[in-house]
């Protein structure tokens, strides 16, 4: 991890291609996971949350090793404290070093806060910084760093990591952006090593001291069910879950071959267990004929995972509707029954009054 010192700058990501909002926070975490099936990123988010009129102010700075937390620190604690047990094999050293950083920074982002507030104008309430940084190292070999980061849930700058220069996404930025790119400091090409070799030195070392929870296998169990639309046509769901590593292919499949693009797929979420889940939906039209099957691809199966989904044939329309006519039917007899014996009850209980009457 590195320091900052009183720079405004703090932590960006993504080169353009990759670039991306990061408020709300979590969602660029859990989307910044490796693609690939043994890929694996280190990344660190900051965020301070400051009103400084009130004297509110809050900061901290976690730790990511794919979508494992492994290192905490914030106002409260104000220590870098490890999240795995893992990690925990790191010398004590790097402990206080990343201590005393994450201490130094806390400070940055105070004055910061008051230094973006003066960009847009602002004389109050409450403001926000996140910021993100990390790397990726790939299956096939390949590393990829990035750093962003936006005030108030908008993006504010980025590091275009080909070629070592911040990037203004903020018309306040720019202020910024052109003292970093200056000859005389070229804060951008100091950022792209750091991601390009410090922080692929300690993903590696994350990655041996990790091994056995990083690269474990987890077969997906896969549930899949429909339900027919007013509209005539009947929408799939197929739910993968408990799974691991994070990187699935879920889709689903008409008649074994064709393949029906989705229209809604919901973000690989991770499990407090450490596993994965995700969900993807696809509406088809209402006939028979065709069949319908999810197909999940992970490294932990040797081959596709299929599982056709089957109209409910327990309680098909058809079913449902003559269960009815059955239910109508037998309360049809059973009111009947009961008129009758009524009726009939009727009857003797006159026939007994008309006999007594006759007999005074």
């Amino acid at each position: 991890m590195r320091s900052y010192g009183d720079s405004l700058h703090g932590v960006s990501v993504y080169s353009a291609p990759w670039r991306m909002t990061i408020a709300p926070l979590i969602l660029l975490i859990l989307g910044v996971s490796a693609v690939y099936g043994d890929s694996h990123s280190l990344r660190y988010c900051r965020t301070a949350v400051s009103a400084p009129g009130s004297g509110l102010f809050f900061f901290s700075s976690v730790g990511y090793v794919d979508d494992r937390e492994i290192t905490n620190y914030n106002s409260s604690t104000r220590q870098c404290l490890p999240m795995t047990e893992w990690v925990k094999k790191l010398d004590p050293e790097y402990w206080e070093r990343n201590t005393k950083i994450n201490q130094g920074a806390e400070a940055v982002y105070r004055r910061r806060v008051q230094v973006l507030m003066s960009r847009f104008n602002q004389t109050g309430g409450l403001h926000t910084i996140q910021v993100i940084y990390g790397c990726e190292l790939r299956d096939d070999g390949t590393i990829v760093g990035y750093e962003q980061h936006a005030y108030d849930g908008r993006d504010f700058m980025y590091l275009d990591i080909q070629s070592g220069i911040w990037i203004p996404t903020a018309h306040e930025a720019q202020i910024t952006t052109q003292r970093y790119n200056g000859p005389d400091v070229r804060e951008g090409e100091v950022d792209k090593y750091y991601l390009e070799n410090e922080c692929i030195r300690y993903l590696k070392q994350h990655i041996i001291n990790g091994k056995e929870d990083l690269e474990k296998r987890v077969r997906p169990e896969v549930k899949v069910w429909g339900r027919q639309q007013p509209d005539g046509v009947t929408r799939l769901q197929c739910l993968a879950y408990g799974f691991h590593p994070r990187a699935v292919d879920v889709k689903w499949v008409r008649n074994g071959e064709d393949h029906i693009p989705s229209d809604e797929a919901s973000p690989i979420l991770p499990h407090p267990d450490g596993t994965y889940q995700t969900r993807v939906s696809v509406e088809v039209p209402t006939r028979e004929g065709d069949t319908y099957s999810c197909h999940v691809e992970h490294s932990s199966l040797d081959q596709t995972l299929t599982v056709t989904w089957e109209p409910d044939n327990g309680f098909p329309m058809a079913v449902i509707a003559a269960a009815i006519c059955c239910l109508l039917l037998v309360a049809a007899v059973i009111a009947v029954v009961i008129i009758y014996k009524k009726r009939k009850a009727g009857y003797r209980s006159t026939n007994t009054s008309d006999t007594s009457s006759d007999s005074k």
